[in-house]
């Protein structure tokens, strides 16, 4: 009787061990396509599209091209308020039905970037073959890059009837939304992919590191159930998780997992698709979300082999709840330690401040107008720059009085020069007109103008650290940092005040 159970032994040992060679290749499978994507990511960018403030105009040629290709199926399936045609790309011939949907809100497009980066790497021919093959073999992808081209010509969250698209999956009082809600209900995808941006100031915990990238498998509920079609984006997220903490370390958060009733991604859950949400917030010196960009490209194609092949079994649900949550722990500036004084009294502060983006017709297509968003004790708050004002005296900007003919007159060392005087504001004689904030050195105003720069909650950012001995070691202007031992930083500009 002992040959019996000692053979089952034997076979179970080896089953056993059959079963952790597959978890190691499974896990080495998904880093693996996570890492080689984003590595050859630049052979497959979309040289059209540099930065975020791209326009309808701006794909409307890239998916008549896409046309051309067999390979694709390029249609018109909607258009927007203000008549702007809206795409659907079909692409794969796979049994798994799989619908992606970027820029419902206008002013995020870091993943419709990564599309359109994804159509040309469908196209190539390289050593990622496989990968291509898997994908279009089983799987049928359904694609939208640009739901709301309304907001995204203006750069907005809403559409042209002032609705977001996010909050209208219920009463449907919108085109886009009726379109994305038909398209959900006949083409009945197993899996939904929908792609945002989030604010830059996220952080991974109360951790200093930015949620670069977060994930929600949207609840259904408000009791937050979790059934089969929610369990299977979860655990689709856990290996998305794995595949990218090998490229960002520390910087992938959960996003809330409150109940949205009015959300599409939380009302297509309970219609019987798997949704996964991707939420692309910051990353250090990535202004333009390039860099979140390739992760975008690298997680969506990751995800989409592991669907492919069901690899999502593999992972636990219970992992999914061990992602950190986004919490809001950073600003773009924090100055530490600096003293104030105010009505006769000399305070320790630190300084929190925000770089809003405020649309213009400048180059760009923006320029930042800064404020104070937190004065007092900081210690469990972090920027993305920090300036160390210990032993240092926080004086507010002063405004030099005699007027400038012109901007031509405020040379690199003339404004070096005053800013080393505690000067962050000049008069001009005449406003300049069409000036681009980037090329300031300083604030202008006009020749009449008053403009005081005391600090202040809500205020601008406009001051000046000095030693005891009254000598300017840093100038913040418009929130920008000029370290006057160094040289002036490339981001760096004033405002006409």
């Amino acid at each position: 009787m002992r040959k019996p159970i000692i053979l089952i032994i034997i076979l179970m040992s080896l089953l056993e061990a059959q079963c952790q060679s597959s978890k190691i290749n499974r896990d080495s499978t998904i880093q693996d396509i996570a890492k080689k994507t984003f590595d050859k990511h630049e052979d497959y960018k979309e040289a059209s599209l540099k930065n975020r403030r791209f326009k309808h105009q701006d794909i409307v040629p890239l998916l008549q091209k896409l046309k051309e290709n067999p390979l694709f199926d390029v249609k018109v399936v909607g258009q927007s308020v203000e008549k702007r045609d809206i795409y659907l790309v079909k692409v794969g011939t796979g049994k798994t039905k799989i619908m992606l949907w970027s820029q419902m809100h206008g002013d995020e497009s870091t993943a419709t970037m990564a599309l359109f980066d994804f159509f040309n790497f469908l196209q190539e021919t390289d050593k990622l073959d496989p990968v291509r093959k898997q994908i279009l073999e089983n799987s049928t992808l359904y694609i939208v890059p640009m739901l709301n081209p309304d907001g995204a010509e203006v750069f907005t969250r809403r559409n042209a009837l002032q609705i977001d698209l996010n909050r209208d999956a219920i009463r449907l009082q919108s085109p886009e939304a009726r379109l994305l809600k038909s398209l959900r209900d006949s083409l009945n995808p197993e899996f939904g992919f929908n792609l945002h941006d989030q604010s830059r100031l996220y952080t991974v915990g109360t951790t200093s590191k930015p949620a670069t990238i977060s994930f929600l498998a949207p609840a259904f509920d408000h009791a937050q159930t979790v059934n089969t079609v929610r369990d299977r984006a979860m655990r689709t997220i856990v290996g998305m998780n794995e595949g990218l903490q090998q490229l960002i370390p520390g910087q992938v958060a959960k996003y809330s997992d409150e109940h949205e009733p009015r959300a599409f991604g939380d009302n297509i859950q309970k219609w019987g698709t798997s949704v996964i949400l991707i939420e692309s917030g910051g990353y250090q010196n990535d202004p333009e979300k390039q860099t979140i960009r390739q992760l975008n490209f690298a997680s969506i194609i990751s995800a989409l082999h592991l669907i492919g092949e069901q690899g999502y079994t593999n992972y636990k649900l219970e992992d999914y709840f061990k992602i950190p949550q986004n919490e809001r722990y950073l600003y773009d500036l924090v100055v530490r330690q600096v003293k104030y004084r105010q009505n006769g009294i000399d305070t320790l502060l630190d300084i929190g401040i925000i770089r809003d983006e405020t649309s213009a017709r400048t180059p760009q297509g923006f320029f930042h107008r800064s404020n104070v968003q937190e004065i007092g004790d900081m210690s469990v708050f972090y920027g993305y720059e920090e300036v160390n004002g210990q032993g240092l005296n926080l004086v507010p900007g002063k405004v030099y009085a005699t007027p400038f003919k012109n901007l031509s007159e405020i040379t690199a060392d003339r404004a070096r020069q005053l800013l080393q005087e505690g000067y962050t504001t000049v008069r001009l004689e005449t406003s300049p007109s069409n000036v681009n904030p980037v090329d300031l050195p300083l604030n202008i105003i006009s020749s009449s103008a008053k403009v005081t720069h005391e600090l202040g909650m809500g205020k601008g950012a406009n001051f000046v650290l000095q030693t005891p001995e009254g000598q300017t070691r840093y100038a913040i202007v418009n929130g920008f940092v000029y370290d006057l031992q160094g040289p002036k930083p490339a981001l760096f500009h004033g405002l006409v005040l």
